[in-house]
């Protein structure tokens, strides 16, 4: 039987993959790959590999999770070296939990290859410290659907004033989700940024706060959203840093700045 490699392809530049990423997708018989693995990363692949697209688009999926998973494991028993290659990284909301369970089954060797996910990709983009020790003393990673479609909206015991919010998938509904935030306890003021497509030369990144989320049109997917205090403009970080160094400075010479 051959090996089965989970591998994350990263938010969609090539050169953020790992080595041994490329290296195995330069080596492999079959590849697996979802919808949003760019043609710059499947580039990659080697020329003799079969190149299976497995993901799906707009809701309408080419295969099932289980015919997936079956695929997976009949690959194994035709091939060397098989790639199940998923986008971000195959862990956080990757799926990968139940193909790993079906090669563990199946008695299949299998390893999985780490990548970069769409927060971390997305906060870098936007020049976010996710975990701004002026700001932030936690992060929450999570979608904004889950499994059968429901708003995975259930974070009011899990949100605090200093907690970053990264939410995957926030789909297009953005006033649903800006309501469903507030309900949550997220101050309307908060501030926010979604990236689309991060790393990719059609990225974009756009500030706002939840207020005004609801306004929100036209985001290309793949899309991401960073809610909370460290998601406030540079400058307004900036500029609010550089008043209170002069406010300490006047209090210290008891001289009021106005």
């Amino acid at each position: 039987m051959g090996k089965v490699y989970l591998i994350g392809a990263g938010p969609g530049d090539p050169e953020l993959l790992t080595v041994k990423a490329a290296r195995i997708l330069a080596s492999a018989d079959i590849v697996l790959h979802d919808a949003l693995v760019t043609p710059q990363v499947l580039a990659l692949v080697s020329a003799k590999a079969r190149v299976i697209d497995v993901g799906k688009r707009c809701g309408k999926k080419l295969l099932t999770q289980e015919e997936i998973n079956a695929y997976l494991v009949h690959a194994s028993t035709v091939a060397e070296v098989v790639v199940r290659l998923k986008s971000g990284d195959p862990l956080v909301f990757g799926r990968a939990g139940e193909e790993i369970e079906a090669l563990q089954n199946a008695g299949v060797e299998f390893e999985i290859v780490p990548g970069i996910t769409s927060a971390l990709a997305a906060a870098a983009a936007a020049r976010v410290s996710l975990t701004d020790r002026r700001f932030a003393s936690q992060v929450l990673f999570t979608t904004a659907h889950r499994k059968g479609g429901a708003m995975a909206l259930d974070w009011a015991r899990a949100i605090t004033s200093d907690t970053t919010v990264a939410i995957y998938m926030p789909g297009s509904a953005y006033a649903e989700l800006a309501n469903a935030l507030v309900e949550n306890g997220i101050d309307p003021q908060t501030p926010c940024v979604i990236v689309s497509r991060a790393a990719q030369d059609s990225q974009q990144v756009l500030r706002t706060d939840i207020a005004d989320l609801v306004n929100l049109r036209g985001v290309e997917a793949p899309a991401l959203l960073i809610v909370g205090r460290v998601a406030q403009s540079e400058a307004e970080s900036v500029t609010k840093d550089i008043w209170k160094q002069l406010r300490d400075i006047a209090a210290q010479d008891e001289q009021p700045i106005t």
